[in-house]
């Protein structure tokens, strides 16, 4: 069990620290730890007609609060969807600056096998801001070619709901296969089956260090 340590959980865009590690964030809160989540972009662009431009922002800050997170810990930049790469350097001082000022125990970002363009900046940059922190990365099925499950975060069926409540935040989303409630909970049971676990969330172990 892990217990009163800071964690920190970077999300490319809003839903992907729910969708990665929701169930997770859950436990980590119940268990007396401090979880910080940051999304470099509100996907301003990629908002549905009908829906205000911010619409995203809001429904983070909704999400987190489902799983648990104080307001202050709940954080979002505007940087521009599928634009990550030529904003590298200024992602990396965002980063170093939470580090400076947060002083995270471990550190989730998007696997480094992850293909979308945005996420590998997240990840690479990730890895050079937290090089002496542990880091773990979570799965996104959907953009992972490969994927290596070498841990495991058990989950109850309470925090797999709460992971769900999350999700359901996003009003503006909800036509995305991903955030279907059967893959959420197939996955989480698929997870934990691997070894004889109700559920659980996977992870990639990136640095490790005890």
């Amino acid at each position: 069990m892990i217990t009163n340590k800071k964690i920190l959980v970077f999300a490319p865009h809003t839903d992907d620290g729910e969708l990665g590690c929701g169930g997770s964030i859950a436990k980590f809160i119940e268990d007396g730890n401090r979880v910080m989540c940051v999304a470099f972009s509100i996907a301003e662009d990629s908002v549905p007609n009908g829906f205000p431009k911010d619409a995203l922002a809001h429904e983070f800050t909704n999400a987190m609060q489902t799983l648990g997170l104080h307001k202050e810990d709940i954080q979002y930049f505007k940087f521009r969807v599928r634009h990550f790469l030529e904003l590298r350097q200024e992602i990396l001082q965002t980063m170093i600056d939470i580090r400076k000022s947060f002083n995270p125990d471990l550190v989730f970002i998007p696997s480094l096998h992850d293909i979308h363009q945005d996420h590998q900046v997240i990840a690479n940059e990730g890895l050079r801001a937290f090089k002496k922190i542990s880091i773990l990365g979570y799965e996104m099925p959907w953009n992972n070619i490969v994927f290596e499950t070498r841990c495991f975060i058990t989950l109850e069926k309470k925090h797999v709901q709460k992971k769900i409540d999350a999700l359901h935040c996003y009003k503006t989303q909800q036509h995305r296969t991903y955030l279907n409630d059967d893959f959420i909970w197939g996955l989480a049971k698929t997870r934990g089956t691997q070894f004889e676990h109700e559920y659980a969330e996977a992870f990639e172990v990136i640095r490790w260090i005890v």
